[in-house]
């Protein structure tokens, strides 16, 4: 297929030298040329990733917050750069409101397991949505367990969208927390984010929302969106894994207890009581992932530069693919949200999902196939599993092109 003419050529144009930076595609894979489309599981990682992380361990390794050699200080103050450099990405209010946890998931738990002591009790109400990743879902049920609350769901048209006027009935005063993913990982739909905060605003209820598939594809402004916290991963965002961000409001933040406790979380400590440190360092117990820290502050540099122009071409590209999978005989999109961006989930006619990728996988393209830790999504649709693709920065028509390609002999095999 040719390119649609709404793939905007000035960007194209800049593809090839993108590509360049990412080592792992020059790559061949069973003797093809790699293509990746697995960009929601997690990116790929550019030189200036890689050469950061590397050079950290090279010249500045130590811990930080604790000493006063050299490596030390350097270490610190490249730590605490990388906060502040999160703080402008997201548009916080100051760098306190910036927490590192070792991803997405990790910092969901902190709030489930931190906020939840104190705001949730017997007979309250979390709501969640139907479109959540499991590690939106998990910590909230474990949270119900041990304080009796009550977990609530907010259901999905068919064709993947959030049902809002159940939402509102679902709005209530026992209602402690909403938590929501801003971008569905199984379908890409975008959700109405602004009126979700703003309806549980209205019921004096604070919004966490798993920003982890949004922050890669569009620009996030917690202070615009209210948010009370926002959750993302480094590794979505071409950093290292074992790195992420929780952002909070300070006043949510301050009321809350530590998370886990240890070194570097204290004050003081006596054996009759300890006095915890300050924000944010109140929930960063132990040595933290310097070196992924390091990385995520580069990754945000890198995914800054590029944003703008990513964002109009990776929109063409999502058109550009449902109408080449369209096309193609006994192929199915699943869902068909008023917006999608990121991730396109996929079925051929009698084929499982993972048939598809082992298939296209012999072919040089990397794929997801399974429930996409989105079980609850998957029975909602009356499905086991789908095929989807995910973009990244990196990807372009000929990616699509290779994938429709090889449909057919997912077909011929086992059609």
């Amino acid at each position: 297929m040719n390119a649609p003419a709404s793939i905007p050529t000035t960007a194209a144009a800049k593809l090839p030298a993108i590509r360049e930076q990412f080592p792992t595609l020059a790559q061949t894979v069973h003797g093809k040329p790699l293509v990746y489309l697995d960009n929601a599981a997690t990116t790929q990682k550019p030189w200036c990733v890689i050469n950061a992380i590397a050079a950290y361990y090279e010249h500045d390794n130590s811990n930080v917050h604790r000493g006063v050699h050299a490596l030390s200080q350097r270490a610190t103050a490249a730590c605490e750069a990388v906060r502040d450099k999160v703080r402008a990405f997201v548009n916080a209010a100051e760098p306190a409101e910036i927490l590192f946890t070792s991803g997405t998931t990790e910092a969901i738990n902190l709030v489930a397991s931190s906020y939840g002591a104190n705001a949730v009790g017997s007979g309250d109400e979390i709501v969640i949505s139907t479109l959540e990743h499991h590690s939106n879902i998990v910590p909230w049920q474990l949270l119900c367990e041990r304080s009796g609350a009550i977990l609530r769901v907010i259901p999905i048209s068919d064709d993947g969208d959030l049902d809002l006027d159940a939402y509102r009935g679902l709005l209530n005063k026992r209602t402690r927390l909403v938590a929501v993913g801003h971008v569905c990982n199984a379908l890409g739909t975008v959700n109405p984010i602004h009126e979700i905060i703003d309806l549980a605003h209205g019921n004096g209820t604070p919004v966490l929302v798993d920003g982890a598939q949004a922050i890669p594809h569009m620009p996030v402004d917690v202070q615009a969106l209210d948010c009370d916290f926002y959750a993302f991963s480094g590794h979505k965002v071409y950093g290292p894994t074992g790195i992420g961000v929780l952002y909070g409001k300070r006043r949510l933040l301050d009321a809350m207890p530590p998370y886990q406790g240890g070194g570097d979380m204290i004050s003081s400590v006596r054996f009759e009581g300890t006095t915890y440190n300050e924000l944010p360092y109140k929930f960063e117990a132990g040595t933290p992932n310097i070196a992924g820290a390091v990385g995520l502050g580069t990754a945000v540099d890198f995914l800054q530069t590029h944003l703008p122009e990513f964002i109009p071409l990776e929109a063409a590209l999502m058109e550009y693919a449902e109408s080449a999978l369209a096309a193609v005989d006994g192929v199915t999109i699943v869902g068909a949200p008023q917006q999608r961006v990121g991730a396109l989930s996929f079925l051929i006619d009698n084929v499982h999902p993972h048939d598809i990728g082992t298939v296209v996988d012999l072919q040089g393209i990397a794929i997801r196939a399974g429930h996409h830790c989105a079980q609850p999504l998957m029975e909602r649709l009356g499905l086991a599993s789908t095929a989807r693709v995910s973009f990244g920065i990196y990807n372009t028509t000929a990616d699509i092109d290779r994938l429709t390609a090889a449909i057919p002999e997912v077909v011929r095999i086992f059609g």
